[in-house]
């Protein structure tokens, strides 16, 4: 028995909302699909999975198990009626860790106005501050949604037009303590690659983006002068601020615990539905070609375990923690099932 991590996805990011219709509204309005909705209502929460789906997605028809980029939002029933609830988006004490989602679009100039004339906020315009070439709008929970370019700015300057479905869900970004440590976790355990690394010294932080290349050489560069991986999806965005790794008491919040927001991220195996998730599972998610093998491997890498595939009613998820104790879901690839006990 034995597992292929080249050939793992970073299947998804899960963020909890209080208003689903309002986050669905908000995110097709992006051009994101609906691709699948599990219904729990015995344990009172539904999970919505929105993915970019159009003729010209990268993941395009594909099951839900067999893609990158998707975007799985968690609704305990009854957040959306009390006014007294709210979830932390990542960015602010005492609650930060998460940062944010982002998205690629063809024209961003045309794409950012397009937002704004529907109404929804923005955390940073395009044309604030130093940097004009990215955006951070605000989804109806105020998680921030980084929108980044997927052309040169001086190209579409004068574009009007904007097309959602050549957008991207281009990477989750979460702050990291140890740089070191979880950069080690992800390329050695994880079996994720490093893209690429962006240094900002005068700040005093760095950017590092990983994810599975599935064979294709890693863009150093672009002819355009834009980021080399602004077309793609499924990367993890790390950034590390100097100095953290040297403060025995500082840590950065997983959004699991109060105050809670982001919750996960999962990466991919061949999944099977049923059972219950608690109010608290918030995490990534990776897909894997062989459930029972990619866990076994893990446990001969020793990591630390939020729960095993063993545990509890739900035999065919596991969660991983990594060194800041955010979970990484990992579930079967319907589409690389090798004999899994699925």
């Amino acid at each position: 028995m034995a597992t292929d991590t080249s050939i793992y996805k970073f299947n998804h990011s899960m963020i909890r909302v209080k208003d689903p219709q309002r986050s669905i509204k908000y995110y097709e309005f992006l051009g994101m699909k609906l691709i699948d909705k599990l219904e729990n209502p015995d344990a009172k929460f539904d999970l919505y999975f929105l993915a970019f789906d159009s003729p010209k997605a990268t993941s395009h028809g594909n099951k839900r198990s067999d893609r990158e980029g998707i975007l799985e939002l968690t609704h305990n029933y009854g957040t959306e009626s009390d006014p007294n609830y709210k979830v932390a988006n990542g960015n602010a004490e005492p609650g930060k860790g998460f940062g944010h989602t982002c998205v690629s679009v063809d024209n961003i100039q045309a794409a950012c106005q397009r937002i704004e004339d529907a109404g929804y906020k923005f955390q940073k315009r395009l044309m604030d501050g130093r940097m004009r070439n990215i955006a951070f709008a605000l989804d109806p929970d105020s998680y921030w949604v980084e929108i980044i370019g997927q052309k040169p700015v001086e190209e579409t300057e004068t574009v009007k037009e904007t097309d959602v479905g050549t957008y991207r869900f281009n990477h989750t970004m979460i702050r990291v303590k140890d740089i070191d440590k979880t950069l080690d976790f992800y390329k050695n355990v994880m079996g994720m690659t490093l893209m690429r690394t962006v240094e900002n010294k005068d700040s005093g932080f760095n950017l590092y983006f990983l994810a599975y290349p599935h064979g294709q050489s890693v863009p150093q560069s672009s002819k355009s002068g834009v980021n080399p991986l602004s077309s793609c999806e499924g990367l993890l965005e790390l950034t590390w601020n100097y100095g953290t790794e040297k403060d025995p008491n500082f840590k950065y919040h997983n959004g699991n615990e109060e105050p809670q927001g982001f919750g996960h991220i999962c990466k991919h195996y061949p999944y099977i539905t049923g059972g219950t998730i608690t109010d608290s599972i918030r995490s990534q998610g990776v897909s894997v070609d062989n459930l029972d093998a990619a866990c076994s491997r893990f446990e001969e890498k020793k990591v630390s375990w939020k729960k095993r595939l063993t545990d509890g009613r739900m035999k065919n998820i596991a969660f991983v923690l990594d060194p800041d104790g955010y979970w990484i879901e990992v579930i079967q690839n319907d589409s690389l099932n090798k004999g899994s006990n699925m």
